[in-house]
């Protein structure tokens, strides 16, 4: 402040100083994403719960970049260091998911859809458009309904794909496999855990046979994350004596370290590779958008990933998977 020649009084205003938080809020802000990431990368999620929140990982990979900013810009440096951290473990678990490529590799092409038909209700029409639209020499359904069946059939399923292996059910448990090709039912192939899951060797007319398995574990809710376990570990490891494809809903993504084990075991995720493991599958048709992906398919590491796309289908609240292979 000062006085002025004419009179008066000059009142030169201070500045305020922007204040960031402090040191313990600051961490406050950090450790949770840098718990999150010890979890994801270590494989530690454990009860129903965690498995659950598990599935927000990519959101949690974002949202991480604002701890970050604020220990930074807060010149917090351990802080800093452990954000930075958390989020590049975060990133590196959850990127390579968007930055696929289409695979060159040679052989028949082969193509697999998914739907989970929510008891039954998803439409069959929009099924039976997508059938034609994409041509898919397999279906895989899951809550595969006798009045789904009944309804597929009527859109004009059996004409298309004459050949089935159903083991539908007025519940939740049911699913088929559908194909345009001659097939045989594998009975054997997965224990009873879970829901009905079945399998078939498919013939390709002047090719090997291709095994698919129809995947749909029991979600990870209360008690019954015990058997979701156990249904991810009974599936099969990759063989070099068959092709084999599990497509179906897994109620489990990329980030679940049971999921991960099982891709350990000879597979790789048909969207993970081509860039498209971060389109959501589930839920649809609500009013929030689709937030995790939870539908797969999982190919052998010898068949090749050319396109694999997502769609709506009414009636349900699961997205149809669309996988374009091609197998030895």
């Amino acid at each position: 402040m000062e006085t002025s020649a004419v009179g008066g009084t000059i009142v030169t205003p201070q500045r305020k100083r922007v204040k960031f938080p402090g040191t313990a809020l600051t961490w406050l802000a950090v450790a949770p994403f840098a718990a999150w990431a010890v979890v994801r990368v270590a494989g530690l999620e454990r009860g129903s719960l965690p498995t659950q929140i598990m599935t927000g990982t990519p959101y949690a990979a974002a949202g991480s970049l604002v701890p970050l900013l604020i220990a930074a810009v807060g010149r917090k440096r351990a802080a800093t260091a452990v954000a930075l951290l958390a989020t590049t473990a975060l990133g590196f678990s959850v990127l390579p998911r968007a930055l696929g490529t289409a695979e060159a590799t040679t052989g028949r092409p082969f193509r697999v859809m998914t739907i989970n038909m929510l008891f039954g209700r998803a439409d069959a029409v929009t099924i039976m458009k997508l059938v034609h639209e994409f041509t898919p020499d397999v279906l895989s359904t899951q809550e595969l309904t006798p009045g789904a069946v009944s309804d597929l059939d009527s859109a004009g399923l059996a004409e298309v794909m004459p050949h089935r292996v159903l083991l539908d059910e007025w519940s939740a448990g049911g699913s088929g496999i559908y194909s345009k090709h001659p097939l045989e039912a594998l009975p054997d192939r997965m224990p009873p855990v879970g829901h009905h899951m079945p399998a078939a060797l498919i013939s390709l007319p002047g090719g090997r046979p291709i095994e698919l398995i129809d995947a749909h574990p029991y979600p990870p809710l209360g008690g019954q994350v015990t058997e979701w376990s156990e249904a991810l570990a009974a599936f099969p490891s990759a063989s070099p004596d068959r092709i084999r494809i599990i497509a179906g809903d897994f109620n489990a993504s990329l980030d679940h370290a049971a999921m991960r084990r099982l891709l350990a075991r000879g597979y790789k995720d048909a969207a993970d590779m081509v860039g498209a493991g971060l389109i959501p599958t589930w839920p649809a048709n609500k009013r929030v958008p689709p937030i995790i992906t939870i539908d797969h398919v999982l190919v052998d590491q010898r068949v090749g990933v050319q396109e694999v796309s997502v769609r709506d289908v009414p009636g349900t609240d699961h997205r149809a998977v669309l996988a374009a292979l091609t197998v030895p």
